[in-house]
């Protein structure tokens, strides 16, 4: 009788349960279908990739035949995704160096302002010839080129977040690690790479919204006199501005809305929704993040599919790593030492800053005489006004909003799609229409690219603000309720010392970005109508156009120290500042 008792109150004992059994095989055949629809998607887009170079060498346009439009968006999304990936490595690799060196994050973090710094166009003027060398006759290099370009608009805030929640890790969290004695790759799994997901997460969203705004610059290459244009929708729209062809443009801006929202749903909600596992807080949410896809992936054996997998290869790893160390296993160093270290250190790095600035300005000496340099630097100082103005505006708007979508996740749910299609969209698609409308309203360029340069930077600050605050503990919000204290008080004692931080990010990011995006929002055009600014983006563009490679070494180099000078006298004690006063603790 008990037993009998018991099998009916454990109906688990009897088997599986039937139902769950279903669900279980139906959520395998979808994920199976959805890798199979995807294997059989980048299967079909490589031979095209790497397709010979044609007797006529390198197209210079693209047919703008609508039936194209969902083959060119395939293009456009496989290039982003392959970019994405090595961004993240990158991110990965750098940011770690940089953290957990002194003497190596004295160099690679002013080496990352003056990379941020650097327009695509820069990067292409000096890099479509070099690509073209090791894939010679193949269109892998045009198309190795575009994804290089694509990665140097995303990797850089992704890098920045990784690095500054690397240097924020909570105290107890890194007295865990060194006393449970993890090895420093378990160490990076275990609390690095967790700590880092949230902010990390919506820098990967912001980035690939970067990807998109220059996504024309990159899939419709000109440079040194020559212009190499591959399949894809942001060189669609840019040849169907060309040809003045609005229905082509507004067909395209429906695919963007379309990608875009597909990808919030099959890759940014599942992660967002994983991801908040990883937040720190000592209660439940109170309402959690849910995506269908998401859930159909945890009711199948994916998970024991990539366990079985990946279990192998990270014990091989980890035993390959055991031997750089163990986390808090270093031996004590002798500070005199350690600081004669650090001298002969900095002296090598001054010497070696202080003739390369030396050589470069040899060579702009003889090549255009210095008067040049001081007319790059005023333009310089035309652009710094745009930024400066673009930072603050967009900071006053958007720190109120992202704290709001960050901390309330009923709202988050509403509106990270309606973000995410704001942010990924490429501003760049409407210039043309902008451009008429300046036209038309007789609105002076030299003011109206300080919104063609909002339109594509303003989010660095939304989404690292979003992130910052659905970084607050529930249990944080719940005593600041309990305390009745008033809203000001709020945003005063929790909210805004809990986003300082990630502001800092967003906003060294935004204006790094906003630099970047001078290049096409200080001269935009359409037909006959061509808008020109005074500033160092457009001098940049017009020295590429022409093939001029001193004017456009001068204009970068400017930009670089412009950007680098900046980030040293404000936004670097600003970091300091979120680090000592605002640094996350359990």
């Amino acid at each position: 009788m008990t037993f009998a008792f018991n099998r009916h109150i454990a109906p688990a004992e009897q088997g599986p349960n039937p139902t769950r059994l279903r669900t279980r095989i139906l959520s395998d055949c979808v994920v199976v279908a959805g890798i199979l629809a995807l294997g059989g998607l980048v299967a079909y887009l490589v031979p095209d990739i790497t397709a010979p170079i044609g007797p006529k060498g390198v197209p210079s346009s693209v047919s703008t035949q609508l039936y194209l439009l969902p083959y060119y968006s395939l293009r456009s999304v496989l290039r982003m995704a392959i970019a994405l990936i090595i961004s993240l490595i990158f991110s990965f690799i750098y940011g770690l160096a940089a953290a957990r060196s002194r003497r190596a994050g004295k160099v690679l973090i002013p080496l990352l302002d003056i990379l941020q710094s650097i327009p695509i166009l820069g990067f292409l003027s000096v890099t479509v010839t070099f690509w073209l060398a090791i894939f010679p006759g193949s269109m892998l290099g045009v198309e190795a080129a575009s994804v290089f370009a694509i990665f140097t608009s995303q990797a850089w805030n992704m890098t920045f977040s990784f690095y500054r929640s690397l240097r924020s890790e909570p105290r107890e969290l890194e007295e865990a690690s060194n006393n449970l004695r993890l090895s420093k790759w378990q160490r990076f799994w275990t609390l690095d790479v967790p700590n880092a997901t949230i902010p990390l997460l919506w820098n990967c969203m912001m980035s690939v919204s970067g990807g998109w705004f220059f996504l024309t610059a990159s899939e419709m290459i000109s440079v040194n006199n020559r212009t190499y244009a591959l399949p894809g929708i942001g060189s669609f729209v840019a040849q169907s501005a060309k040809e003045g062809n609005f229905g082509n443009i507004g067909w395209a801006v429906c695919a963007m809305v379309v990608i875009v929202l597909l990808i919030d749903t099959c890759v940014w909600k599942p992660l967002t929704a994983w991801a908040e596992k990883f937040r720190i807080t000592q209660s439940a949410s109170t309402v959690e993040q849910s995506s269908f896809v998401l859930t159909i992936i945890r009711q199948s054996h994916v998970d024991e599919w990539l366990l079985r997998l990946l279990r192998p290869l990270g014990d091989l790893i980890d035993r390959i790593m055991r031997p750089l160390g163990r986390t808090g296993a270093g031996h004590p160093v002798n500070a005199s030492r350690r600081r004669a270290g650090d001298v002969v250190f900095d002296i090598v790095v001054i010497v070696l800053l202080i003739g390369g600035i030396g050589y470069l300005l040899l060579t702009i000496h003889r090549a255009t005489g210095l008067g040049e340099l001081a007319y790059a630097f005023g333009l310089g100082g035309l652009t710094f006004l745009r930024v400066l103005a673009l930072t603050i505006v967009c900071s006053i708007i958007w720190v109120p909003i992202g704290a709001t979508i960050g901390m309330n996740p009923k709202i988050s749910r509403f509106a990270q799609p309606i973000v995410q299609v704001l942010a990924s969209f490429p501003a760049n698609f409407i210039f043309p229409f902008v451009t008429l409308w300046f036209v038309a309203w007789h609105i002076d360029i030299n003011w109206g690219s300080i919104l063609l340069m909002a339109l594509g930077t303003q989010w660095y600050i939304l989404f690292n603000v979003i992130a910052g605050a659905s970084q607050i503990p529930d249990d944080l919000r719940e005593m600041t309720r309990n305390m009745q204290l008033s809203r000001w008080m709020r945003w005063k004692t929790l909210i805004l010392p809990s986003i300082f931080g990630a502001w800092c990010t967003g906003g060294i990011t935004a204006a790094g970005g906003a630099w970047n995006a001078s290049i096409v929002s200080e001269i935009v055009s359409y037909r006959s109508n061509t808008l020109t600014a005074q500033g160092i983006g457009s001098y940049i563009t017009r020295a590429t156009a022409r093939g001029d490679m001193m004017r456009t070494l001068i204009g970068v180099a400017v930009m670089a120290v412009l950007v680098v000078a900046v980030n040293r006298l404000f936004w670097n004690p600003m970091e300091r500042l979120a680090n000592r006063r605002f640094a996350s603790s359990i």
